[in-house]
């Protein structure tokens, strides 16, 4: 089976502070892989530079077959947005916008057809329990809701990997126990691969695979 994405020697430094030191990955399709470390060990560098939102100073990165930093900007922005999806701690839902015109924005800007766009945002918020949410905004929602919605959104242009960055970190026990089980339902029902870094052992525990970053390395 060909890798969803893989990593060859990425390397980045911070002026003279090196970070990642040659980073060797490779996700496989339907994968859920956690990556832990302590603090400043490279964790958000390294998911900005898998997410495509930041260069490595060397290295190769290919998700779904494209090699992506041979992309200009603008050809990077348009892969990130139709192939990348992404769940952050803090939802970042624009709040005069409803769940469902939240939901449907990352389709509109990659130049979908609004009816279908508009449909498959229903089905997915449906799929994770807002259909009764469609037209509230934002602060009308619960926080384990508005991050459902999130991943709703996330998922709205059939990206071939998410990327979660300590997505339950701002909810309760209970909202982050409802937040990790969904992750795993939607790789089983829709086949989704996630890449998520936490800090919660717990939804570490529950991956596929849980890689640690140290010294700027990764270690299985």
């Amino acid at each position: 089976m060909q890798s969803i994405l893989h990593t060859t020697d990425i390397r980045r430094n911070y002026g003279d502070l090196p970070v990642l030191k040659g980073i060797n990955l490779a996700i496989e399709p339907g994968e859920v892989v956690s990556i832990v470390g302590a603090s400043g060990a490279g964790k958000t560098t390294l998911l900005q530079i898998l997410g495509t939102l930041d260069r490595p100073d060397s290295g190769e990165l290919h998700i779904a077959g494209q090699n992506v930093f041979t992309l200009n900007d603008r050809q990077l922005a348009q892969f990130r947005n139709e192939r990348i999806g992404f769940v952050f701690q803090f939802n970042n839902l624009l709040p005069e916008f409803t769940a469902l015109e939240n939901v449907c924005l990352p389709g509109f800007i990659a130049g979908k057809e609004e009816r279908a766009v508009r449909q498959r945002a229903e089905v997915l918020l449906t799929t994770l329990g807002l259909q009764h949410r469609l037209t509230n905004l934002p602060s009308q929602l619960s926080g384990g809701e508005q991050q459902r919605a999130a991943v709703a959104r996330a998922l709205i242009n059939e990206p071939a990997i998410v990327f979660a960055d300590e997505p339950s970190g701002n909810l309760d026990s209970r909202n982050a126990e409802e937040l990790h089980q969904l992750f795993f339902r939607l790789r089983d029902e829709l086949g989704q691969t996630f890449i998520i870094v936490t800090h919660n052992e717990g939804l570490a525990a529950l991956a596929d695979r849980t890689v640690t970053i140290r010294d700027g390395l990764l270690f299985t």
